[in-house]
């Protein structure tokens, strides 16, 4: 099975867990770089705009807490990658019609 195939379900999860300072997904802002499941166990690699994000603890708090509601998964591991760096580049269609709704052109 594609690991797309593997792991939609966790994508379309983590498209509920918001960015706390703007209520727009960590999915559509592309902060998420990948989602792997092994068994019961979920990885996801996971970037910020800035190294000093000051809300990084909510937000690892934030996909642990959401991707283990989902069925099967009981353990989630989080790592932060910064390569490649984060660009608005990543942000989705969907994500930047809700920053243009917000008065953020892109």
């Amino acid at each position: 099975m594609p690991a797309e195939e593997r792991t939609g379900a966790l994508w379309d999860a983590l498209r509920e867990v918001m960015d706390p300072e703007i209520p727009i997904s960590l999915v559509d802002l592309g902060l998420i770089y990948d989602v792997r499941r092994e068994g019961m166990a979920v990885e996801v690699d996971l970037t910020f705009t800035a190294t000093a994000c000051p809300c990084m603890a909510f937000i690892h708090f934030d996909i642990q807490d959401r991707l283990q509601r989902e069925p099967g998964v009981a353990e989630v591991k989080v790592n932060e990658v910064w390569t490649p760096a984060w660009t608005k580049a990543r942000i989705s269609p969907e994500g930047r019609e809700m920053l243009k709704t917000m008065g953020v052109s892109m």
